[in-house]
């Protein structure tokens, strides 16, 4: 059972793993308030590690490793390799903020932040499900630990209270649809399950009895409307480093799963679960829009941005399966895949900014606190106009195209339902760009609440110019991005 093969679709995993060890045990003997040792080792390890599954990435190859419970493809160490560069930037945009509220006292932030990783690198890999709950309970407890980091903070105390409960009502959910599932097909293994539900030898109603507690425990972690009453508590309440914490790398690995349960496990009921994500996209870009336009407070706004953009997602997932045929899978996976990277590169840079606004002592969560932010920092009211613009769906950013591509996959289905989704999503999105102008509009055209300067470290500095760069020309050139998703996705849809 354990193998060579073994070890090696796991490498990555052992790498981090070993790492977080090593590096709680030397943060003991760490005195810096900064803990610039820590910080330093931390990022050299996640470097590493995305270096390690960029190379399997670009390899190409698929290993299955310890009976068939752990997958390496393509698709998963694409997002592996996303989701790590998504934690050391947040790491970098994250410690300023972290040392001047005195998060940082011990080392937990960078080792549970580690932890948290090393949670949706097994998602991920998952190719059972009970490797796949593992992965999502290690990282769910994570983030419980990092939103109550601020130990004297009620706000954040409450927040992680809220997360917690309706956490682990989720994973109750989840796991109640896999025992069902377990129960119908005798199987844990997602390959094994896909068999014995094409055979059409288990009781439909049983497997959809099971899929729906499954759609319902994935809408929760996605954050998609009516599950999404925690995000905006958590994003507001959480210390904003925290928050991009939970708001972006997990994102990769929740998006793979859905992947893993819902098309690999489950693609003989496909025609079931599209038509539970599309209510729930439609309850999602509805309420996420609608709701965002109320908004003073920016990182609530960002979270019900979140839920309309998790919409967003969800739709290209809808169309992949048309009357029993898969022809169009490919293409509707494929841009939901370069819709979730791009967010996440995009969230990156717009809380990179509220960050870095912040100082000891104030919170820059305010939409008034980015007022005159161009008069006082050109550079970084830049970052934020594209971040927005590009949240908005504007040409030339990257968001015009994450759009365009999953309209174009729903627009290809040829279904009159889908092309009624595709208008509906079109028309949430001119909605949408209403608030993300708004902030726009507060940078470039309010007067300045305070004349002091923005100030950041030079690592930040350099690393959020790269961020809003990268933005504006994955857009004018999506080509890369966009063939690199395509391929994995098929590489992935052909085992």
């Amino acid at each position: 059972m354990i193998d060579k093969l073994s070890w090696v679709a796991i490498y990555p995993e052992i790498v981090l793993l070993v790492m977080a060890c090593i590096i709680a045990l030397v943060d003991l003997s760490s005195t810096s308030a900064q803990r610039t040792r820590t910080y330093i080792l931390t990022l050299l390890t996640l470097a590493a590690v995305a270096v390690l599954t960029g190379l399997a990435a670009n390899d190409g190859k698929t290993v299955y490793g310890f009976g068939g419970m752990v997958v390496s493809d393509p698709m998963g160490n694409w997002l592996k390799c996303f989701a790590t560069v998504a934690l050391m930037v947040t790491l970098v945009y994250g410690r300023p903020y972290a040392a001047d509220r005195d998060m940082l006292r011990g080392g937990e932030m960078f080792t549970i932040s580690m932890f948290a990783l090393l949670g949706m690198f097994v998602m991920i890999s998952g190719s059972n499900f009970l490797l796949i709950y593992l992965g999502l309970e290690l990282l769910t407890l994570s983030s419980y630990a990092l939103v109550a980091l601020r130990r004297d903070n009620a706000v954040a105390s409450e927040a992680a209270m809220k997360y917690f409960v309706l956490g682990a009502m989720a994973s109750g959910f989840l796991l109640y649809g896999l025992s069902m599932l377990y129960g119908a097909t005798g199987s844990l293994d997602t390959n094994e399950v896909f068999k014995i539900i094409a055979s059409g030898k288990v009781n439909h109603q049983v497997l959809v009895f099971g899929l729906v507690f499954i759609v319902a425990g994935l809408a929760f972690k996605v954050g998609a409307a009516p599950f999404h009453m925690w995000v905006p508590d958590v994003y507001q309440g959480a210390p904003t480093a925290v928050t991009l914490l939970i708001g972006a790398a997990p994102e990769l690995a929740a998006f793979a799963i859905i992947i893993r349960l819902l098309v690999e496990g489950l693609l003989p009921l496909a025609i079931d679960w599209q038509q539970m994500l599309a209510l729930l996209a439609i309850a999602s870009l509805l309420v996420g829009n609608l709701a965002a336009i109320a908004q003073t407070n920016l990182k609530r706004m960002l979270a019900y941005s979140t839920i309309a953009q998790m919409g967003f997602m969800l739709l290209g997932l809808v169309a992949g399966v048309v009357n029993g045929n898969t022809y169009n899978a490919q293409f509707a996976y494929s841009a939901s895949m370069f819709y979730i990277v791009t967010y996440v590169l995009t969230t990156l840079a717009s809380f990179g900014i509220i960050l870095l606004l912040a100082r000891e002592g104030f919170e820059s969560e305010e939409i008034t606190d980015l007022a005159g932010l161009n008069q006082r920092s050109p550079l970084y009211a830049g970052v934020m106009a594209i971040a927005m613009f590009s949240l908005a769906g504007l040409p030339p950013l990257v968001g015009f195209y994450a759009k365009l591509a999953v309209l174009q996959a729903l627009i290809a289905s040829g279904q009159a339902l889908y092309i009624g989704l595709a208008v509906f999503a079109v028309v949430m999105s001119l909605i949408g760009a209403f608030y993300y102008l708004r902030v726009v509009k507060v940078m470039y055209f309010d007067a300045p609440v305070t004349a002091s300067t923005v100030s950041a470290p030079r690592d930040v500095r350099t690393v959020l110019s790269i961020n809003g760069l990268l933005i504006l020309v994955l857009g004018i050139v999506p080509g890369g991005l966009m063939t690199l998703c395509a391929k994995a996705i098929v590489a992935t849809l052909a085992n």
